[in-house]
């Protein structure tokens, strides 16, 4: 069965740092790009950061530029997301995604092709 599991979301005041981390089981993601979504309520899923199989391509949402930083580590099969300098806005589910493709393309949720069940993040003004 293939799973991936977040962890690391929590409660954190507005200029505050948290570490993601999503650690996958039942296959390897070496050869697929990897990344994070977030939900607010009432809002659609939007994109964050993505990273390639590689682990040296990534692109970020213009909003989480300059704070947010992704990482995997392919022999652990993990992938992390650093969240420095965190705003109110920032606020949501956040989930763990496996692209359908090695390099990092179109970055909206249909092209994914698994997900975690998502960590809540939540940041106070």
């Amino acid at each position: 069965q293939v799973q991936l599991v977040e962890s690391g979301g929590g409660l954190v005041q507005a200029g505050g740092s948290l570490s993601l981390s999503c650690a996958a089981s039942g296959r390897t993601f070496n050869t697929n790009a990897m990344g994070w979504f977030r939900q607010a309520p009432g809002k659609e899923r939007e994109f964050v950061a993505a990273i390639a199989w590689n682990a040296v391509t990534t692109k970020y949402a213009d909003s989480v530029k300059g704070r947010f930083t992704i990482s995997r580590d392919k022999v652990k099969n993990t992938v992390s997301l650093q969240l420095n300098t965190l705003k109110p806005e920032d606020t949501a589910v956040y989930y763990c995604a496996a692209f359908a493709n090695p390099l990092i393309g179109n970055t909206t949720p249909q092209t994914v092709a698994y997900w975690g069940q998502g960590t809540q993040v939540t940041v106070s003004s």
